[in-house]
């Protein structure tokens, strides 16, 4: 089966950055379109951003606001999630998640993934 680890989160001050991995095990990386989301205590799961399994194409939420980049490394079988200019807006739990390269491809939707992992926390303070 498919492991999804997250790692890299943690408490920083607002304006500061953070790089998060997620390493992939299990499965063969290239064959799977990888995303993150996140999830804030009292709200909706929300999509943050995605790469396409050959790593051309990205994807972002328009309210990311160019301060995400997410990239993938085939050599470590790990994404990665750059995330700069934090606000305190942004805490959150940051998930990975996984799926098999095939048509369609509904990025920003969460239900249509095959594995993700159990998630990241950052914490944004003021």
């Amino acid at each position: 089966q498919a492991q999804l680890v997250e790692s890299g989160g943690g408490l920083v001050q607002a304006g500061g950055s953070l790089r998060l991995s997620c390493a992939v095990s299990g499965v063969i990386f290239n064959a799977y379109n990888m995303a993150w989301f996140r999830q804030a205590p009292g709200k909706e799961r929300e999509f943050v951003a995605a790469v396409s399994w050959s790593g051309n194409n990205t994807y972002y939420a328009d309210s990311m606001k160019g301060r995400f980049i997410i990239s993938r490394d085939s050599a470590k079988n790990t994404v990665y999630l750059q995330v700069n200019s934090l606000k305190p807006e942004d805490t959150a739990v940051y998930t990975c998640a996984a799926r098999f390269r095939r048509n369609p491809y509904m990025y920003d939707d969460w239900n249509v993934y095959d594995y993700w992992g159990q998630g990241t926390q950052i914490a944004v303070s003021s």
